[in-house]
């Protein structure tokens, strides 16, 4: 895959099918749409995916937005998709206030040469939002290319969104998450060396730290699935800051997990832990011995699952 990032000035050589948006979290409604643009290559197309860094909503907060999927597991998720080329456009205020007749002449027909734009029926581009579906149906002829809107995804009757997705998390509903998405909700990250409490107590973990901007359920422990170099392996995952162990005013919240029949050292490996249910909240123990028995309790308890 291709990512064209930090620049304004690119040029596709080749006619592309073309989703455009922020694609947080990679709902279901995301995967019908980018399983269009891939369909797409059978007939010459490219499979491109414009989407802007930072958000809009970022850029406009000034705030760092803490997101479903991190830009690098973003990455990694379009790539596993089949999309040819990803360009993360910057945003800044000159972007920002780019007109849509501009945007559609100037970016999806002149650099990207658009020949299908596949898009929810909520799209909207350019200068404060003012581009949408109907402005595309209206240029297509005469930009030479053809607008699909894919169709909304529902689940129990109501749309899914990242929105949605995103409330799911932050309340710990990990399970109607993942049914949203299609797939459990996932941290990934390169395993890094923890402070070997685990060990010490009898059960050593994987570390992932994960940065500032990545969306976190409350912390807790969870029934976890890891994927690794070496297979797919059931876990037991502390997201938190290990406070019966961890010092200081400004403790470290990580992702810890604990691997079900598995002694094999994997650290500086890429792992996707994905969690499955909420197990109970994270808490403070008066000692290591009590923490011991609790995990020895709560390691038993998952492997009957």
């Amino acid at each position: 895959m291709q990512i064209i990032s930090g620049t304004t000035e690119f040029w596709l050589e080749r006619p592309s099918a073309v989703a455009i948006g922020k694609f947080d979290g990679m709902h279901r409604g995301h995967r019908a749409l980018l399983e269009r643009i891939v369909e797409a290559k059978e007939s010459g197309l490219q499979a491109v995916l414009f989407t802007f860094d930072p958000s809009p909503a970022a850029f406009f907060s000034g705030k760092m937005q803490k997101g479903l999927t991190t830009k690098e597991e973003k990455r990694r998720l379009f790539r596993q998709l089949g999309i040819d080329v990803l360009i993360e456009f910057p945003m800044n205020a000159s972007t920002a206030a780019t007109p849509p007749e501009a945007f559609i002449r100037d970016i999806l027909c002149a650099r990207m040469k658009t020949a299908l734009i596949a898009a929810g029926g909520d799209l909207s581009f350019g200068d404060r939002g003012k581009g949408d579906c109907a402005l595309l149906r209206q240029r297509a002829q005469e930009c030479g290319y053809r607008v699909e809107i894919i169709d909304k995804v529902y689940e129990a009757g109501e749309q899914i969104s990242s929105t949605r997705v995103r409330n799911c998390v932050e309340q710990g509903r990990m399970q109607e998450a993942g049914r949203l998405l299609g797939v459990p909700y996932a941290v990934m990250g390169t395993v890094v060396h923890g402070n070997r409490i685990g060990r010490t107590l009898g059960f050593p973990t994987v570390n992932l730290l994960p940065p500032p901007d990545k969306l976190l359920p409350p912390n807790g422990v969870y029934r976890s699935q890891v994927e690794c170099r070496m297979g797919i392996f059931r876990g037991l995952t502390n997201i938190g800051t290990k406070p019966t162990v961890q010092k200081g005013d400004h403790p470290i919240t990580g992702v810890e997990t604990y691997l079900y029949d598995f002694d094999e050292d994997i650290y500086d490996t890429f792992i996707t832990v994905r969690l499955l249910s909420f197990v109970r909240p994270e808490r403070k123990f008066d000692s290591l011995e009590a923490l011991k028995a609790q995990l020895q309790s709560d390691i038993a308890a998952g492997r009957d699952q």
